[in-house]
């Protein structure tokens, strides 16, 4: 969602290489004003979600999620392959309402369309897994699992999660919208089966990569993100207590956490009369 435009792409941000689209499938549409969303390989512009890269509304059926876990192992054979160290960014767009899955996946879930988009997920990640390990690289690659933002609860129970105990969903600063599940997996150096209570975001992987590849952060700005290698590595919780975390949504800080502690300032749900008076 950072712009359309070929100066927005990944391309242009560090990104050696993309095979994606510039936006989640929020469609289909059609004509000329809004068009179904693009496609791309690198800068070139391959096709568009529903037309050229098939989507049945019908059915739920889609290979796309195939397509990108077949981008994402060809990407780590050629770099293993030249003995080069790699980053790659991940993301499937499947649990995205409208929800879809692979055939071979379609209804095989107790959980409905969703389910099955979830269980495609879950293998896709352990093929990602299971080829690092296959390739003798596990030991040398940090991998971490996270989301966007809690499940999407406008779109449940049919193409949408649940978010448990916590209050409310996506496009909302309670924890049920802006708490999301994380794994970090690194064999031989994090500790099977460990759980951190440390608040962190996602910002923080900017700076923990870098700790964790040797290399220094610039200087000439001030970074959002954390070092965590501590909280991932020797099971610290030093920063628990001390780092508050801020919820905004756009340019409203909503609540502020510290520690076990939050205060709301604005609560919003999904209502645009609690977003003209606020609660």
């Amino acid at each position: 969602h950072l712009g359309h435009r070929p100066q927005y792409l990944p391309l242009e941000h560090g990104f050696d290489e993309w095979f994606g689209s510039p936006n989640c499938h929020f469609g289909p549409y059609s004509g000329s004003v809004r068009p179904n969303i693009p496609v791309y390989n690198n800068s070139e512009m391959i096709g568009r979600y529903f037309e050229d890269f098939k989507i049945d509304l019908r059915t739920g059926e889609s290979n796309l999620t195939q397509m990108y876990l077949m981008e994402g192992i060809d990407f780590i054979r050629r770099q293993t392959d030249a003995k080069q160290p790699f980053f790659l960014y991940w993301a499937a767009d499947a649990t995205h309402a409208p929800v879809y899955a692979s055939k071979s996946f379609l209804g095989k879930s107790h959980r409905g369309r969703y389910g099955d988009a979830v269980m495609e997920l879950d293998y896709s990640v352990g093929q990602i897994l299971s080829l690092l390990q296959g390739l003798g690289i596990e030991k040398n690659t940090f991998v971490f699992f996270t989301s966007d933002n809690g499940a999407a609860l406008i779109s449940s129970p049919h193409e949408g999660g649940s978010n448990g105990p916590f209050l409310c969903g996506k496009q909302t600063t309670f924890e049920g919208g802006m708490r999301e599940p994380a794994i970090a997996w690194w064999p031989g150096h994090i500790k099977d089966g460990t759980v951190s209570l440390q608040p962190a975001n996602v910002m923080d992987l900017f700076t923990t990569s870098l700790a964790l590849a040797g290399i220094s952060p610039p200087d000439d700005r001030t970074l959002d993100g954390m070092d965590l290698t501590a909280v991932l590595l020797n099971g610290s919780h030093k920063l628990h207590n001390s780092r508050p975390i801020f919820f905004y949504r756009g340019n409203e800080m909503m609540a502020v956490r510290l520690g076990q502690y939050k205060a709301h300032y604005w609560t919003w749900s999904n209502s645009w009369e609690e977003f003209q008076h606020g609660r």
